[in-house]
């Protein structure tokens, strides 16, 4: 029982092996990680890089900044060094890293400084991790330096702690996945003095260094932050040890976050914060965004991509869910997902109407969280200020348009029903205008909404409720009254208006699901990769309105360098070169992205289960929102899906195809090889005793025979043999002409003599048997074949008959004969190639009557087989013909 709970689970145990498997096929990255600039990582490095090369290790120099520091540049002499490429920025030169020259030396290892670096306009990669990643798809092992402030997750802590906001950053994921990592540490005093001693900086740029970032405080803080982290990944990877080794211990597993982010810049502070913080507990990560009836602005929409994106960054899966109520969404989607700790950002008072609404949110979530934890982060004392002064009217519908639109429509209305007030009174004109409120709020945003509500409220009392043109009401009830028109025209027509968004947004999904389903069915019913390649295009142009050409790959595997469809898109060498590096590595590129942006296409893969099938370049106006970004990828992960399919479906018909061809070489070598052997066999006998030996001319003539028969035979091959292919490559067009029946017959039965010799051999033709439109040289074959195959399995001295005739239109010729027939299993297939009756005599290839089915079907005819009840076969040859007028029969 032991045993059991001991044993590894298999399925684990398989992933891990794959995930090794594919981590083998990359090159490994070493990171030297410190506090700061300054303790030494590229000292260390090169020390490293140094010994490895006492061991034979073929090393290159990438890129490496010494600073000026002369020990550094010291270490930095006995490699070889990659000349670097330089790129015009501005009025000057930038010099950076030559990746493909790295990739196309292949050392085992390169050395490259300065990670979290950003790459100069032009390069192929906005950063320069993404060169890394590349050179270790490469197999090219990298060692590489990395200080704590470039962390993605820590940039926050750092500006708190020193005051300085990093700009150069990189994704957590990066660090997390290196292979090894090593701290290289140094006591802050030390630090200290190499920086007074102008070992890190210029005299000049020490003093003023040590002035803002290299104070001890923000050192020793930075040197704790490290050391934590470098902590942490150790405490990980030997949890990840022992949990593949199935080593038994405390584990922190089935720990799962979800951070829920909005469209505030509190949210970047919060996704930073949980991520730490998951990578502390082990736990998986995973954000969400609940999608409301709030329409959010411009810059609301800038903040929520960019917070989208450093969630992505950071290696955390996010989602989009549409529900007005946010604690019930949040609630529902970490019960369905097994979240056990549930992360949020302190509500902050925003507008007036938020005070009443955001003070219930954390007791809500709290009170319907039931056993899920959940952690509230705060926002720092900048951010409590910004707040503080944004407290304001809501901000509602910006259009001014609708604001004059629906007061002008409450105008006219109000104008109507002052005509009508003394026939239908006033307590009828207030559910007029109260209807006209729900009417417009189908139709207007929130904003507008709430002023026709008060101004026609205003109106209603002013020019309706006695006594008029005055805000005076004389009777209690008509205040009741206008109290509640007010109450219940503000409450119809902003939850009106929540609806409106609200079916607007489940419109657009569904629309979304729907363009899905379409696609998907359309894919469904496509064969062949052009049609698929059609409604692709068709599909795309219809729900995205956008321009674009599919590259797809050959039966090399390799990208094709030209689209296979007609497109108003010219394409340089530039472009098809990203179109290149797209496919080879399966990673989007070009405009609105991080790796070669100067160009006018955004190129998408087209990722297959098991490999990439083409490139997708389009032409992108405006960048995506993230809802269309996970449309965009559903629907070219469909077209992705289809692809593969057809290339698969297309390779399983040529292995196929190979396969029978194989089968049938095979087939046609031992047949042809057995038919071929007796003739030359005979041949060559005959001939060898004629020209060694005399003869008498009895025997000379029976040799010559025998040479004659051989010669026959082997001509009677070939024939077979250039009358198939010539049905394989479908080159048989029929000369249709009339043809007197009796020539053909004659023919057949001179050419046979021999073979008829031992038969009774009847023809059966009516006298009235007209001519008939027939290819002659084409029947010949098929009459010559027939009789022949009869002969070779007919008894001696038994009948054979010939019977022809013309009945409805048909031309008819059968063959009879009085052998021992066919098996009845065997009546099927004796017409295909090849194909011979088990235990038949041997000798022929099994073509004849194949070539009979041929010949007869190129005229468009038909030939059956079946047995005689008395013994025997009989084959039945059908082929539509005409017959001659008799004013225009040929003469005779």
């Amino acid at each position: 029982m032991v045993y059991e709970e001991n044993r590894p689970d298999p399925d684990e145990l398989l992933a891990s092996l794959i995930r090794e498997e594919e981590k083998g096929k990359n090159g490994k990255l070493k990171i030297f990680f410190g506090m700061c600039a300054g303790v030494g990582k590229t000292y260390t490095m090169l020390q490293a890089a140094h010994a490895e090369k006492l061991k034979g290790s073929d090393i290159i120099i990438g890129y490496v900044e010494t600073h000026n520091r002369t020990e550094t540049a010291e270490l930095a002499e006995g490699f070889e060094i990659i000349p670097r490429r330089t790129y015009p920025y501005k009025s000057a030169s930038v010099e950076e890293m030559d990746l493909d020259a790295i990739i196309a030396r292949k050392p085992r290892i390169a050395i490259v400084d300065e990670l979290a670096h950003t790459n100069a306009p032009g390069s192929r990669h906005a950063k320069r991790y993404q060169d890394v990643q590349e050179i270790l798809e490469s197999g090219i092992d990298v060692y590489t330096t990395l200080n704590v402030q470039h962390l993605e997750s820590r940039s926050d802590l750092v500006a708190q702690i020193t005051g300085i906001i990093v700009r150069e950053t990189l994704p957590d994921e990066i660090f997390e996945n290196a292979d090894e990592v090593e701290l290289v540490d140094l006591a802050p005093d030390e630090l200290l003095q190499r920086l007074s001693e102008g070992k890190v900086y210029t005299p000049d740029r020490s003093r003023q260094a040590m002035e803002n970032f290299f104070r001890k405080g923000n050192i020793t803080a930075l040197r704790e932050m490290a050391l934590r982290i470098v902590a942490d990944r150790v405490d990980k990877q030997l949890h990840d040890y022992m949990h593949q080794k199935g080593i038994r211990g405390p584990w922190k597993s089935g720990l799962s976050l979800l951070v829920a982010m909005d469209y505030s810049q509190q949210s970047t502070r919060l996704l930073r914060w949980a991520k730490n913080l998951s990578y502390s507990m082990g736990a998986i990560i995973q954000a969400i965004y609940i999608e409301t009836s709030h329409q959010l602005t411009t810059k609301e929409r800038e903040q929520l991509d960019k917070n989208i994106n450093l969630a992505k960054q950071l290696g955390i899966k996010f989602r989009i869910i549409t529900n007005y109520d946010i604690v019930k969404a949040i609630v529902d989607f970490a019960l369905k997902e097994n979240v056990t700790h549930i992360v949020v950002g302190k509500p902050r008072v925003r507008n007036v109407i938020s005070m009443f609404r955001l003070g219930n949110f954390v007791n809500r979530l709290i009170r319907y969280s039931g056993n899920i934890d959940v952690y509230i982060l705060g926002s720092d004392s900048h951010a409590k200020d910004r707040f503080r002064k944004k407290v304001s009217i809501p901000a509602f519908t910006p259009n001014i348009a609708q604001y004059l639109t629906t007061s002008l429509i409450v105008i006219l209305a109000s104008v109507l029903c002052y005509l009508a007030k003394d026939v239908v009174g006033y307590q009828v004109i207030s559910f007029a205008l109260l209807f006209l409120v729900s009417i417009l709020a189908l139709f207007f945003g929130t904003g507008p909404i709430l002023l026709v509500a008060a101004l026609s409220a205003l109106i209603w009392d002013f020019f309706f409720i006695p006594p008029p043109f005055t805000l005076h009401i004389n009777d209690p009830v008509d205040v009741m009254m206008l109290i509640m028109f007010f109450i219940i025209a503000l409450l119809n027509g902003i939850l009106t208006s929540r609806v409106r968004h609200q079916e607007k947004k489940i419109r657009i999904r569904e629309e979304r699901t729907h363009a899905l389903y379409q696609l998907t069915r359309e894919l469904t019913m496509a064969s062949g990769i052009d049609e698929v390649l059609k409604i692709a295009l068709k599909s795309i142009q219809r729900n995205f309105n956008l321009n674009c050409a599919i590259f797809l790959k050959n039966e090399l595997n390799q990208l094709e360098s030209e689209v296979r469809h007609h497109t108003t898109l010219q394409f340089s060498e530039n472009d098809k070169s990203i179109a290149m590096w797209v496919f080879r590595h399966s990673i989007k590129a070009g405009k609105h992205t991080d790796t070669l942006p100067s160009t006018d296409y955004t190129f998408y893969p087209l990722a297959g289960n098991s490999s990439n099938m083409g490139v997708i370049a389009v032409v992108h106006l405006i960048v995506f929102t993230q809802g269309e970004t996970q449309f965009w990828e559903a629907f070219v992960a469909q077209i992705s899906g289809k692809f593969e399919r057809e290339f698969l479906r297309e390779a399983t018909k040529n292995a196929y195809i190979l396969n029978e061809s194989d089968k049938l070489y095979k087939t046609l070598f031992n047949s042809i090889s057995h038919e071929l052997r007796i003739p030359v066999a005979t041949i060559m006998g005959a001939s060898d005793s004629l020209l060694d030996t005399s003869h008498s001319d009895q025997v000379r003539a029976e040799l010559s025979s025998e040479i004659f028969k051989a010669s026959e035979r082997l001509n009677r091959l070939i024939e077979n043999l250039l009358s198939m292919s010539r049905l394989e490559s479908g080159r048989i067009t029929p000369h249709m002409d009339w043809c007197d029946v009796h020539d053909l017959v004659n023919r057949i039965t001179d050419n046979l003599k021999t073979e008829l010799a031992p038969f009774n051999m009847m023809v059966v033709i009516p006298d009235d048997m007209p001519l008939v439109k027939l290819d002659f040289g084409l029947m010949e074959q098929v009459l010559h074949n027939l009789v022949y195959n009869a002969c070779q399995y007919a008894a001696k001295n038994s009948s054979l008959r010939i019977k022809i005739y013309y009945d409805h239109k048909n031309f008819v010729l059968e063959v009879m004969d009085r052998g021992p027939g066919f098996p009845k299993e065997a009546l099927p297939f004796i017409f295909n190639k090849f194909y011979r009756v088990e235990g038949s005599k041997a000798g022929g290839t099994g073509l004849g009557l194949s070539i009979v089915k041929g010949f007869v079907e190129a005229q468009k005819g038909t030939v059956s087989v079946e047995n005689r009840q008395n013994g025997g076969a009989r084959f039945t040859v059908k082929i539509p013909s005409e017959i001659p007028e008799i004013e225009n029969m040929p003469l005779q």
